[in-house]
């Protein structure tokens, strides 16, 4: 079977990279740039420093800081518009995950034109997108450097996949310098995110020797890193260890894609408006328990992953020390018990969970549920 390998062209690392960045993005030839960010960050003054470096490559910037969290259809609109009064010809992100899929959203239609949701699903634009230029502030969610894009579509309440090749950044940057600051609730979501993502792919049904080997090197670095990056924030090798895990992950499930987690963590955010990476860490133990019956041997490489001696261990109990550490970990640095502390109603899982069998991450987790099936994983979790 046939595979094929998606990654932004160039890839920057490490201290300083920012400063690199701002170089190379002169010698695309680009001159007016873009820069979607949030609120938070141009009040911090952070999109103002990135504009200031590229005024000094001779390149103009527009600041639209309107990506909220869980970024929506008017979002994506409302930053087309600044981009069409901007003349702008290439835009950077600078933040998160909200940040770079408001902005591929943007970057989407601007060259393919009609509405962000024609796009939803794997690979419906004709034409590239806008040159996009991402600049990562935390480690967690990757989206610098995949090729998925999530939007909420607020009148249906549901967060679209968009899993498109188009969309994939030109360039991306991961300075930790640029997340020394993050909060460490930010910090402890982004995170079990990036683990999220390296366990996805793993199991999924699209992993390859690839995506296998990047996985498991982020499992292992998230384990050995996440803890203390969470309770001491200038500790810059935690920083730096955990940017690269957060790529390695990107880089696994970019390939791999996903499964029911973030199936069903789409619905609460696009439902609820929660925090992707927390929604996320709540689900991750109860979904690989549904998939152990399955995939024990996989769970059981996580386990030695995580600094769990198997030794000894056969493939379930490997299966079930795996959980056990994911769950350890989630609770050292301060993830919620369960989904009914950040606000999930039982009597909505059965909407939840019938838009879960729809979204596009869900097709290559390695157990086949039903509908049925993914009410029970929500009741187990709340």
């Amino acid at each position: 079977m046939s595979s094929t390998f998606f990654i932004p062209s160039v890839n920057m690392m490490g201290i300083g990279s920012l400063d690199e960045a701002v170089v190379a993005i002169r010698k695309y030839g680009f001159r007016k740039a873009l820069i979607v960010t949030d609120a938070g960050l141009a009040k911090a003054g952070v999109a103002d420093k990135v504009a200031g470096l590229l005024a000094e490559q001779d390149i103009n910037a527009t600041i639209f800081d309107g990506a909220k969290p869980n970024p929506t259809v008017s979002n994506v609109e409302n930053g087309l518009a600044a981009l069409k009064q901007s003349g702008s010809d290439f835009i950077i992100s600078l933040g998160g995950g909200s940040p770079h899929d408001c902005a591929k959203g943007i970057a989407l239609c601007a060259t393919n034109g009609g509405h962000i949701s024609e796009y939803e699903g794997v690979d419906q634009s004709a034409k590239p997108q806008l040159p996009l230029i991402a600049i990562n502030t935390t480690a967690g969610t990757a989206s610098e450097m995949t090729r998925f894009c999530i939007i909420t579509d607020e009148t249906r309440h549901v967060k679209m996949a968009i899993v498109d090749r188009n969309v994939t950044p030109l360039l991306s940057v991961n300075d930790p310098a640029l997340m020394a600051k993050m909060p460490k609730g930010l910090t402890a979501a982004t995170g079990m995110d990036a683990l999220t993502h390296a366990v996805e792919a793993y199991v999924s049904t699209a992993a390859t020797p690839i995506t296998d080997a990047c996985a498991l090197k982020a499992v292992q670095l998230i384990s050995a890193n996440l803890r203390t990056a969470v309770a001491q924030g200038d500790d810059m090798t935690a920083r730096e260890n955990m940017a690269y895990a957060q790529f390695l992950a990107g880089m696994a499930f970019n390939n791999a894609s996903l499964g029911y987690v973030h199936a069903m963590a789409h619905q609460l955010g696009g439902f609820y408006d929660l925090p992707h990476g927390v929604c996320n860490a709540v689900l991750l133990p109860h979904v690989e328990s549904f998939n152990a019956s399955v995939c024990p041997a996989r769970l059981k490489d996580v386990a030695t992953a995580m600094g769990v001696d198997t030794q000894g261990l056969d493939d379930e109990k490997g299966a079930a020390a795996a959980i056990a550490a994911i769950r350890a970990l989630s609770a050292d640095i301060g993830i919620p018990g369960g989904l009914a502390e950040l606000g999930a109603k039982a009597d909505d899982i059965p909407t939840l969970a019938a838009n879960a069998m729809k979204d596009a991450c869900g097709f290559t987790n390695p157990r086949t549920a039903t509908q049925g099936e993914i009410e029970q994983i929500f009741h187990t979790a709340m």
